[in-house]
Parts: structure tokens; C-alpha cells; sequence
């Protein structure tokens, strides 16, 4: 099954590592900030649309910002499967 992330981005579920909340993973640490520099670094990053990015989704291969969130992009995913 695919999941839209936002944009023109549409993503196989079967390619997702996971799906963050970006507001719940850069306010207490620093490790996410280290990785989401990483992956721009390598250019692993991808940036689905403009708008201010409300989650991130990690796949096999690389890391993409949504303006979606992720409890509905979670949502998405299990509409997907039933």
C-alpha cells in the first residue's frame, strides 16, 4: 500500500522505517536534531512541501519532512490496510 505524506510525495508502506512527531522528538534531546542534520548532510533529506514540517518519516533509504502530522499520517496507513 502507499501513503500520502503531503506535497506530490506518496510513499510504499512497506519502505517506512517509522513516523515522528517532530515537535515531540526536537524538544527534549538533541539526538533527533543530530540525525535530521545528518540526513541533509548526506542528502538524505527530503523536504515534501514548504509549509512548516509537523512530523518526519524515516524510510529504508531516506528521510522525509511532511507539513502532516503524524498521528494522521499513522491513520492514513491503517485506512490503507483494512
Amino acid at each position: 500500500m502507499y501513503i500520502h505524506i503531503g506535497g506530490e510525495y506518496t510513499l510504499s508502506d512497506k519502505w517506512v522505517v517509522g513516523i515522528f512527531d517532530i515537535d515531540q522528538t526536537t524538544t527534549y534531546g538533541t539526538d533527533t536534531n543530530k540525525f535530521l542534520s545528518k540526513q541533509e548532510q548526506l542528502g538524505k533529506l527530503d523536504i515534501v512541501s514548504p509549509e512548516l514540517p509537523r512530523s518526519f518519516i524515516v524510510t529504508l533509504d531516506r528521510v522525509y519532512l511532511s507539513p502532516i502530522s503524524a498521528k494522521t499520517i499513522v491513520a492514513r496507513s491503517y485506512q490503507k490496510q483494512t
